[in-house]
């Protein structure tokens, strides 16, 4: 691992049986403030990376260092560091009986021992932030999914973490809605926020990521800056997978 790094992650492997290996020994380096955009086909093995990180998935061989700790000990309480690593799905998570700001103050409350009032304030701080201060007491089924997900983003960021991991974060919202949790991202990379995101929105990789990474077949082939992952590349299956997307 390097002694600097945020998260460093060791010959990661993950099989799902006997025949079904979808990682195949991942090595990266993640630092304070990158922002790294991680793509390939659908099956690569991207999501699963992902989820490794804060073992959402249990890695199956190798190592994760976040912070300086091997989260991958089991000796580890990997709930301890997942509070410093937010994570932001697909489909949102948001609790539907629950109103937006009871969404954002329940887990500052239970885990960061904050009293209601100044959960409730940080939230609207951070609902101000992303423009839906307004929404404040709506349900969930009264957002649309472009609401839903700055709702989930500012949920992640309630709880003051180190990174944000996105699984996908736009796929399952309509055309329209993408710019705004786009932008939203944007904003929190302009701020300094340590992300790692696995998306196919490849104009958010070429604006704002520091690094691109190419996973397939469980394997990282290239890695590089955004100018020259897209302009330059040398994995010929990246070549090949850049010519269907661009």
């Amino acid at each position: 691992m390097k002694d600097n790094a945020l998260i460093s992650v060791r010959g990661l492997e993950k099989s799902f049986s006997k025949d079904i290996q979808v990682l195949k020994g991942i090595d990266i380096d993640i630092f304070k403030g990158d922002v790294v955009v991680v793509l390939g086909p659908s099956g690569s093995g991207k999501s699963t990376f992902l989820r490794c990180l804060n073992r959402l998935e249990e890695p199956t061989g190798g190592h994760i260092f976040f912070e300086g700790t091997d989260i991958t000990d089991p000796k580890v309480n990997i709930n301890v560091h997942r509070q410093k690593m937010g994570m932001v799905f697909q489909q949102f998570n948001l609790f539907p009986h629950k109103t937006v700001i009871d969404n954002l103050t329940m887990a500052p409350v239970k885990l960061l021992g904050k009293s209601k009032d100044e959960a409730k304030k940080d939230a609207m701080d951070l609902l101000n932030r992303v423009g839906l201060a307004e929404k404040a007491n709506a349900y969930p089924n009264q957002l649309s999914g472009g609401q839903k997900q700055r709702i989930a983003i500012v949920r992640a960021l309630a709880m003051n973490p180190d990174v944000l991991l996105f699984d996908e974060p736009t796929s399952a919202l309509d055309p329209e809605m993408v710019g705004e949790v786009l932008d939203v991202m944007k904003e929190l990379a302009k701020a300094g926020m340590t992300m790692v995101v696995v998306t196919h929105e490849i104009g958010f990789a070429k604006e704002v990521a520091t690094d691109v990474v190419f996973i397939d077949d469980g394997v990282i082939k290239e890695k590089n800056n955004p100018q020259e992952f897209f302009n330059n590349p040398q994995d010929d299956r990246l070549k090949e997978f850049l010519s269907k997307v661009l």
